[in-house]
């Protein structure tokens, strides 16, 4: 059986002092069938000279530059292009270790939905990064599943890519839920193959409560049936819906609907 082809994506918004050292870490997969697309997304910093001289080195290494429109659309357009069934983002900040796609690869026939490993934190923070254990009601929760985890083109396809409506955070957990609310297996490798880069500023870090309610509210809206499905109780669904954005014009019709309140009891207490 051939060996499938593998399709790294790295979107890159003015990361480019990073970028090298994410693509050595490609570079030096003991797994060779792959392609590495790199997402230039707008960036004014060096990204352009440092990816052209990469697809120089190995042509495997490929290159696009678009407009900056945030991290989805980026991605969505570096996984348009893919050739690979399998894809595997990457942020350009970040780097794996050099088993992890021969380690997934043998997971590859039978039957998972998305495929990830251990994390370690390095940077100006180390050590193994706690994630809480996959299941549906941790999903619902929060996100428990970093964002280089393979899963297959067709997939993405299916769900019609990364919601670019998150503009400021959040796109991986709802692009898992949207993966996986009908179904799907979750495998969880054995091996620390993935490692992220704490900095003085992040995305995540520097989203402020505002814009981090806004998103997770919007996430709310679009699976409403999962996180009614997934919440353990009646009571965890009503924090949830305070904590997710208590100004929200949505969420406090929602709440207030007896409707609602009578399916979450048929719900979660026959």
């Amino acid at each position: 059986m051939k060996n499938p082809l593998i399709s790294i994506i790295v979107p890159c918004y003015n990361q480019g002092k990073f970028l090298s050292e994410c693509l050595q870490s490609v570079l030096e997969q003991t797994y060779q069938f792959w392609e590495c697309i790199i997402v230039n997304d707008g960036s004014i910093d060096d990204t352009e000279d440092i990816a052209q001289k990469w697809i120089l080195k190995d042509s495997r290494f490929r290159y696009i530059s678009k407009q900056n429109a945030g991290l989805s659309a980026a991605r969505n357009s570096g996984i348009d292009l893919a050739l690979g069934k399998w894809i595997l983002p990457l942020d350009a900040d970040d780097k794996i270790g050099n088993q992890y796609l021969e380690l997934a690869e043998k997971e590859f026939d039978k039957g998972y939905s998305i495929i990830y490993c251990n994390a370690e934190f390095f940077g100006i923070k180390t050590g193994h990064w706690d994630i809480a254990e996959f299941s549906l009601h941790n999903l619902s929760f929060n996100n428990v599943i970093f964002c280089s985890a393979f899963f297959q083109k067709s997939q993405w396809v299916d769900v019609q890519g990364y919601d670019t409506d998150l503009i400021y955070g959040l796109e991986d957990w709802e692009f898992w839920i949207s993966l996986l609310k009908n179904g799907g297996n979750v495998l969880k490798l054995d091996y620390y193959g993935f490692f992220y880069r704490i900095k003085e500023s992040s995305m995540l870090a520097d989203l402020s409560d505002d814009r981090l309610r806004k998103m997770k509210t919007l996430i709310f809206k679009k699976h409403v049936d999962f996180f009614l499905d997934h919440q353990g109780s009646y009571h965890e669904n009503l924090y949830l819906l305070k904590k997710l954005s208590p100004e929200s014009e949505f969420l406090r019709k929602l709440y207030q609907s007896r409707l609602f309140r009578l399916m979450l009891k048929l719900k979660f207490f026959q």
